[in-house]
């Protein structure tokens, strides 16, 4: 019989051999997009987690409609309570989205997450955002505005990522990603063919870090007819509309305004106080000196 003392080592080993994969940040994190029959969602976090080959501790904190303040101060303490070993940090979209958006602030949030995450030894994954308007059809300047919007997020994502050794998927660099069975029929959140895609873009580059997973299993789903897509639409896409009007679209229409006039006057069309530059760090070591570029955004 073993003693008490070699039952608690081997329990101890046993306990090192698990990996805790922990997700903060919005919608796209909680995997809205892919939901079961009961209305539960999946998402890409789920089938990443699927494919580890040792024992995993699987934690989602993320909350769709949550900003990067959230998951700062309210999310990152939680799952830090369990000494995560990887955290997917995906969040910028409800920033982007509301009246108001300040990227430096976004900026300040994510160094701060990032710096927690790194302080503990945690591997993070982070996320760019995609190009809507190859998807969803829109008036001209409210897409120039909400193009540079996008880029600002993900110029943050990128710099706070490289800066802090975190693991980036840029989304608009996947094959075929703007294939429509890929999006959910809101547009903005991957389908489940999507965050399956995601999921498998995470598994590579995991893979390349030195961690074991198995492939990531894509399955085919079948589409919504016309019938089910008015259906969502009524049900959850016009609420959801109605919502980001009131925060967003007045907002949009000042700056879809000033934008108009200034493309009138051939001017840049964004104020000298909006110019914002963050540092683009260099990847691993490819470079030895950090480069810096200028945003502008509205």
């Amino acid at each position: 019989m073993d003693s008490p003392k070699q039952s608690i080592d081997c329990e101890q080993l046993e306990m090192s051999q698990v990996t805790t994969f922990t997700v903060v940040g919005d919608s796209a994190a909680s995997g809205v997009g892919d939901s079961l029959p009961n209305g539960t969602t999946v998402g890409w976090a789920y089938y990443l987690a699927k494919s580890f080959q040792d024992p995993l501790v699987f934690l989602n904190a993320s909350r769709p409609g949550a900003k990067s303040q959230e998951v700062l101060e309210d999310q990152i303490p939680k799952v830090l309570v369990h000494k995560p070993d990887i955290c997917g940090v995906i969040v910028g979209g409800n920033d982007m989205l509301r009246n108001g958006f300040n990227p430096v602030k976004l900026h300040s949030n994510l160094r701060h997450t990032l710096s927690e995450l790194k302080r503990t030894g945690t591997t993070a994954l982070m996320l760019e955002l995609h190009d809507p308007t190859k998807i969803v059809p829109m008036p001209r300047l409210l897409a120039q505005v909400l193009n540079r919007r996008i880029d600002a997020v993900n110029q943050v994502t990128r710099s706070v990522a490289n800066e802090y050794g975190a693991i980036l998927v840029n989304t608009r660099n996947i094959p075929e990603i703007y294939n429509l069975e890929n999006w959910h029929i809101d547009r903005m959140h991957p389908s489940k063919m999507g965050h399956q895609r995601l999921a498998a873009e995470f598994r590579d580059l995991l893979v390349s870090s030195g961690w074991s997973l198995d492939k990531v299993d894509i399955e085919k789903v079948e589409k919504r007819n016309r019938k089910e897509s008015i259906i969502w639409l009524l049900r959850n896409g016009t609420p959801w509309f109605l919502k980001r009007s009131v925060d967003l679209l007045p907002a949009a229409l000042i700056l879809m305004a000033i934008e108009y006039v200034n493309l009138k006057l051939n001017r840049v069309p964004v104020a000298e106080s909006e110019n914002v530059s963050f540092a683009s760090f260099a990847v691993a070591q490819d470079l030895e000196e950090l480069e810096i570029s200028e945003l502008r955004v509205s």
